[in-house]
């Protein structure tokens, strides 16, 4: 089956030097669901793509992430599974704050310490601790200050008992906790980080947790910008160094395993603007603060935010089957942004992508698929589309063609599954 491509017109952008081309590009795919198809788009800036704007990192991996729209400005072996080390006390966070969001636990619930809490995590074992007292019982909110502020390993393994019975079991709910949030890679030995074969996790992953943590739960995330804390009479300052290093930064983590290297996790408000990033495997401490540093002040010196639809703006079109019309207008309930480089050296290709044709009657609203837009071969942003339009019940021999056609393209698919 040849690709069907309709015809070319251009769509205004925020940004009257952007082109915006539009071909309803149909891809045959095997998807369970039905066939995939897509439309594509180019926006155009100049003639030769460039590739992350030339800069790189010594980290061995890095990403950099801009938080409003989920673009990805730059990328570095992005989904290397790599030790976390103290980058997994985020999932470990976002856990408990669901948590409390839901009301299943109170910042006011306490906990106790355990001797295993206090042996491996707290002063005996010399690592980073809020020095929580052998059978004590401890706060919620203060086992997050300890976690947060002082990345205590205490700390963590004292939520992991008090809300699971074992660390095992809470990190058994972390990997669950992932897949919920669309982390298809990361997995959890442990709710501190500390060194396990089965505590991976790639920086793309760090870094989308990251934004969801952001955008879900503002005023818990405020404990990373939290300069110091006292426990056990013991004041201790937050262990972040980017927070003093860099204007507007405010959160979140660094950590370390032999295996993995030094990593950490940054972000930053400047000019109303957010960017997260991740790097990790570092040979250096200071060089890890380096380089998110440097990728960070990178990003804000040359990066912009651009509109490509509006709220509402018909993206494109999806192929209906048995409809009234033979096609269905898509758009996004927010603008579709992305962020572009200020000199116009991106080149940025925009598909939208369903599993279709999409069965009449369609309402307003409907779900129907996303447009992704790929700079080079990494993805700037994705965003869900829904049909602009009522479509309505097509006739007895509207369905009838439809059905002919669909049958066409299942033993061509078939032929080429053969093949």
């Amino acid at each position: 089956m040849a690709p069907i491509v309709t015809a070319l017109h251009t769509l205004p952008t925020a940004a009257s030097r952007w082109r915006i081309l539009l071909a309803g590009l149909v891809a045959v795919g095997l998807a369970l669901s039905g066939v995939a198809y897509a439309a594509n788009q180019s926006v155009q800036g100049a003639k030769k793509p460039v590739e992350d704007g030339g800069y790189d990192t010594d980290a061995p991996t890095a990403i950099l992430i801009e938080a409003s729209s989920g673009s990805v400005l730059f990328e570095k072996n992005a989904d290397e599974l790599r030790q976390p080390s103290s980058m997994a006390k985020l999932m470990t966070a976002e856990l408990v704050f669901s948590m409390i969001q839901r009301g299943d636990i109170k910042l006011t619930d306490e906990y106790r310490v355990s001797e295993n809490a206090w042996r491996k995590g707290g002063a005996p074992a010399g690592g980073a601790t809020m020095f929580a007292a052998l059978n004590s019982r401890v706060a919620v909110s203060d086992l997050l200050r300890g976690m947060i502020v002082q990345s205590g390993n205490d700390s963590g393994m004292i939520l992991a008992e008090g809300i699971a019975g074992s660390e095992k079991a809470f990190a058994d709910k972390m990997t669950a906790r992932a897949r919920e949030l669309g982390l298809p890679k990361s997995t959890f030995a442990n709710s501190n980080g500390l060194p396990d074969p089965d505590n991976r996790m790639p920086v793309r992953e760090i870094g989308r947790l990251t934004r969801h943590m952001i955008q879900t739960y503002p005023d818990l995330y405020k404990l990373y910008n939290e300069r110091e804390f006292t426990w056990n009479k013991i004041r201790q300052t937050n262990r972040n160094p980017l927070l003093n290093l860099l204007e507007g930064a405010d959160g979140l983590v660094t950590g370390y395993t032999k295996e993995a290297g030094y990593g950490m996790a940054g972000t930053a408000v400047q000019n109303g603007m957010r960017l997260i990033a991740v790097v990790n495997g570092v040979d250096d401490p200071d060089d890890r603060v380096t380089e998110a540093k440097k990728l960070l002040e990178w990003g804000y010196k040359n990066f912009e935010s651009r509109t490509l639809f509006a709220a509402g703006q018909p993206v494109g079109y999806a192929k209906v089957f048995g409809g009234d019309s033979g096609s269905v207008a898509l758009s996004s309930k927010e603008p579709v942004k992305v962020m572009v480089q200020k000199n116009g050296s991106d080149r940025l290709i925009a598909r939208i992508v369903y599993n279709g044709p999409v069965r009449a009657p369609v309402e307003v609203g409907r779900p129907v698929g996303i447009v992704r837009v790929m700079r080079g071969a990494n993805v700037a942003v994705e965003t869900p589309l829904y049909a602009a339009e009522a479509i309505g019940q097509g006739s007895t021999m509207r369905r009838a063609i439809d059905g002919a056609s669909e049958l066409v393209v299942g033993l061509f698919r078939a032929g080429v599954a053969k093949l």
